[in-house]
């Protein structure tokens, strides 16, 4: 098969606060030195510290405008999902390689379908252990924040409890309690245990729980979760992590609306699950700008975005994962990637307009299009 040269598009992301960018420098030199043409955004790198004149020196062009990006490139790659001023350029034979959280908005969905482009999410490429790489290390980055977040909104001043995670001596800790112990709680938990706090980590998966047990300081506890031991927790918790994943689907609400009832007045609620529509019944995705909300005497941190935060480390932690994938695909096209990598295979959720991805679908009871390697 002879190799297309492909055109790379890296348009600045326009979501609220959000800092990081798709591509550095490196992967500019990398994707140049393979042949192929990149366009970065003016300004695209600056929330993360790359200045244009950076992206210049390893052979990228500078353009004006996120139009002429997505009119000229046949790969865009981004952080975030298309914002919705993003849609109408949105083309068909066009590849856009994302975090893209489709189970979380059906108006997304519809968008990308009407549109004919190729969506490969960052969030369900799996590899051969059945991991999720891409996911990871934003998984690491939202974990030890939702602790730095939880810490500050507990604060009185922004309507907590008044609490401090570890404590001081005569007085208790905060109880911090954790659902999931994949990466998100597991990263979770290290940071509250080491600030002093009280953990309590649920997840319905006993090898993992057993492994965290044997690895996780004494002042970490983990339970198996189930009905009677969730509400139990929350009924002690000053901070609620929520840390389900199920790949590719919508959360599930673990936490109800009554449950709320039962925890303590202007307890704090980050729901880092918010991405694929949250874990808590009565969260709803909010902004940097504005993060919270009280419903039923209770604080709710929901940012869609919390890496974003943190734009500097994280674009570089996510663009050490994306960019295998990114040479990947401007090197065989999305046809000869998904022939020849099964992990590409599984990313690809809408494939020219359809569904590739059986929870997607499910979720939104839309047609399912399955393509080989990909579910």
């Amino acid at each position: 098969m002879t190799e297309k040269k492909l055109i790379v598009g890296v348009p600045a992301e326009i979501k609220n606060h959000e800092y990081r960018v798709a591509l550095t420098p490196v992967g500019v030199d990398e994707l140049c030195r393979a042949g192929h043409q990149i366009l970065i955004q003016s300004g695209a790198g600056l929330g993360s510290g790359i200045s244009d004149q950076d992206y210049l020196k390893h052979g990228a062009t500078i353009i004006a405008t996120r139009e002429e990006i997505w009119s000229r490139a046949d790969l865009i790659v981004k952080v975030k999902e298309p914002m919705e001023a993003e849609w109408p350029l949105m083309r068909k034979a066009q590849v856009i390689f994302t975090y893209f959280h489709f189970a979380a908005d059906e108006k997304l969905t519809q968008a990308v379908m009407k549109s004919g482009a190729t969506a490969v999410a960052y969030e369900t490429i799996k590899d051969s252990s059945g991991h999720l790489p891409l996911l990871t290390p934003m998984s690491e980055v939202a974990g030890r924040m939702s602790i730095q977040e939880g810490a500050k909104y507990l604060e009185r001043p922004f309507e907590g409890r008044g609490i401090l995670l570890g404590g001081v001596p005569g007085v208790a800790p905060a109880n911090v309690v954790i659902l999931g112990a994949g990466v998100v709680g597991a990263n979770a938990a290290k940071v509250a245990a080491g600030l002093g706090a009280n953990v309590t980590l649920l997840d319905i998966n006993l090898d993992r729980l057993r492994y965290l047990d044997d690895v996780m300081p004494k002042n970490v506890t983990t339970l198996f979760s189930d009905r009677h031991s969730l509400r139990q927790s929350l009924a002690t918790a000053d901070l609620l992590i929520g840390a389900i994943l199920i790949p590719g689907a919508k959360a599930p609400h673990l936490v109800k609306r009554e449950d709320l009832k039962i925890m303590l007045p202007r307890a704090v609620i980050i729901d880092v699950a918010i991405d694929q529509g949250g874990c808590v019944e009565t969260s709803r995705p909010t902004t940097h700008h504005q993060p919270t909300f009280i419903v039923d005497d209770i604080v709710h941190y929901c940012v869609t975005n919390m890496p974003g935060a943190v734009g500097r480390t994280s674009t570089f932690a996510l663009t050490n994962v994306t960019l295998p994938f990114v040479l990947q695909l401007a090197k065989m096209g999305i046809e000869g990637a998904a022939e020849k990598s099964r992990a590409i295979a599984s990313g690809i959720n809408i494939l020219e307009g359809k569904i590739t991805n059986s929870a997607v679908a499910q979720t939104f009871g839309l047609p399912f299009s399955p393509i080989a390697g990909s579910n």
